[in-house]
């Protein structure tokens, strides 16, 4: 699967979104660059096919698809539109997924998961509470557990301060799983993952 965004842009006078482009496919992780609060979910919702366009184009395998889009990518940690609220505990984050993946969303079901995960300490902690490589990590394992999906698109991790190289890993982790994986951080980010080969993209 590859996903391109050809200069696509969003918003009267293209505030929302500047002309980006970008691309995304199986095996690999692509880091994007988008500035500002609002840009990076705005570039989140158009990468996933959740969000509908007003400049350039957004193709699956080279088709104009938004609804296999949809149900092949899943939109992770988009601040406002789907990260999770900061004071329900991992558990309940993780039956809440569970039960959108179709799997019994009981609480033994949820520690089991974590457990497998080696993350059971963090069961009864706010999410809002867990360090940046722990969560970021979660909620992509959770991601991935939703039928169908084949595509990760991960909204701003680096605003959960940490190191972005710990992250960064974790994308790659998920890439040679056989995802295709497409991170959407600031600047800052990309200087600190300079030796990271990036596709070429710039919101600005």
């Amino acid at each position: 699967m590859r996903i391109v965004l050809d200069a696509v842009a969003k918003g009267r006078a293209q505030r929302a979104l500047p002309e980006t482009s970008t691309s995304y496919e199986t095996g690999r992780a692509t880091l994007a660059v988008a500035e500002t609060e609002q840009r990076p979910t705005v570039l989140g919702l158009i990468a996933s096919g959740r969000m509908k366009i007003d400049g350039g184009s957004v193709t699956i395998d080279g088709r104009t698809d938004s609804g296999a889009i949809r149900r092949r990518v899943a939109l992770v940690d988009a601040p406002i539109v789907s990260e999770p609220e900061p004071n329900v505990t991992v558990a309940g984050v993780v039956a809440e997924e569970l039960m959108f993946a179709g799997h019994a969303p009981t609480p033994f079901a949820a520690q089991r998961w974590l457990e497998r995960l080696g993350l059971a300490s963090l069961a009864s902690l706010p999410i809002g509470n867990v360090e940046a490589a722990q969560r970021i990590r979660l909620l992509l394992e959770l991601a991935a557990l939703r039928p169908d999906v084949e595509g990760l698109v991960l909204v701003a991790p680096d605003r959960h301060g940490g190191e972005p190289t710990a992250w960064w890993r974790t994308a790659e982790e998920f890439a040679e799983r056989g995802y295709a994986v497409l991170v959407i951080a600031g600047r800052a980010s990309r200087t600190a993952l300079s030796a990271v080969p990036t596709e070429r993209e710039d919101a600005r």
